[in-house]
């Protein structure tokens, strides 16, 4: 008969620093609000789209299913007026090629983008906005000004320009800060 093994000790105590008490900074650090905020300014936008007369009634309808993301603004924040290659454009937006690709692909479907030849390279082939992709981009530019006033009035004036101002010294102006 095998001798039983001694008890197992139990996992160590937590450094005092990481009690209970002291756990409060993992709900309220600058990166998670930062998140929160994003979320909730994102959702904004696309609750306010979903709502918006100029924006082509299918989309619309998607926005306001909830079948257009905050993935999807990606392609809206990023993609250039004269368009972009799929790997410049993922680059931008800081997603692999692939899962752009299936962005791509989706507002392609909905007729917000379409691709074309690239004349600089024949291997290559370039993502723009269709008529219906600059309507959706005209409303989401309309939709991120009501959410920023809206930010405006519920912080006021001042600390709203104070977030900007910080934000933009972190990020740097365009937001791209390495």
């Amino acid at each position: 008969m095998p001798s039983p093994s001694p008890p197992r000790p139990g996992p160590p105590p937590p450094p005092a620093s990481l009690s209970p008490q002291g756990d409060t900074w993992r709900l309220t650090h600058l990166g998670r609000l930062l998140g929160h905020a994003m979320r909730r300014f994102d959702a904004r936008v696309l609750e306010r789209m979903a709502h918006d007369v100029q924006v082509p009634l299918a989309l619309s309808n998607l926005a306001a299913r909830d079948q257009i993301s905050a993935a999807h603004i990606h392609i809206t924040r990023h993609l250039s007026l004269q368009g972009d290659r799929l790997t410049d454009l993922a680059e931008r937006a800081g997603m692999a090629k692939q899962s752009m690709a299936a962005l791509v692909d989706q507002c392609e479907a909905w007729g917000l983008v379409v691709r074309e030849p690239d004349l600089r390279d024949a291997r290559a082939r370039r993502v723009r906005f269709t008529e219906t992709g600059l309507a959706w981009l005209q409303a989401f530019r309309d939709a991120v000004a009501r959410t920023e006033e809206e930010f405006r009035a519920e912080v006021g004036d001042a600390v709203a320009a104070v977030v900007v101002l910080g934000l933009e010294a972190y990020a740097g102006a365009d937001g791209a800060k390495d």
